[in-house]
């Protein structure tokens, strides 16, 4: 029997690509910092002149399936992280976006084989989100790991 982990440690030759949100940017920024930090730790050069990173910018969480979609087919990048942030309102707007959002993160992974992280809160509340994105803890690092550790996942296996 053969057992497979990924590893936190072995960011070497890792290219990540990360898509992020503009929309609600005061907690997608805050968890975008959190990645960054997240992945500088564990090796990865986050710098401006990195050839291990590159960030993609995109109105909001809806047009995160298809810039991860061109990211993925690109052939650069061992794993993606999406970030976004979609709080409820008092229109059914909330549900059409995450659904979407959700549902088309969730098929560039399958549909291209590279892990992607899916890294979109979904909340009641701005105070919600808030939390997540660095008041309590950062959400942002927990996606920098999960990264980590299915690109070293994805390397792993035969």
């Amino acid at each position: 029997m053969a057992t497979f982990e990924g590893r936190f440690s072995d960011a070497a030759g890792l290219h990540v690509g990360v898509v992020v949100a503009r929309f609600n940017d005061l907690v997608t920024a805050k968890l975008l910092s959190g990645c960054l930090d997240c992945l500088k730790r564990h090796g990865v050069d986050v710098s401006e002149t990195s050839s291990q990173l590159d960030v993609a910018w995109v109105p909001g969480s809806f047009e995160l399936p298809i810039v991860a979609q061109q990211m993925a087919r690109s052939g650069q990048y061992q794993v993606l992280i999406t970030l976004g942030a979609v709080i409820r309102g008092d229109t059914p707007h909330f549900d059409v976006v995450v659904a979407e959002a959700s549902k088309g993160i969730a098929a560039v992974a399958r549909d291209t084989a590279v892990p992607v992280i899916f890294g979109v809160l979904t909340t009641d509340t701005m105070q919600q989100a808030l939390e997540r994105a660095g008041i309590k803890s950062n959400l942002g690092w927990s996606y920098g790991l999960e990264a980590l550790e299915m690109g070293s996942l994805m390397k792993a296996l035969p």
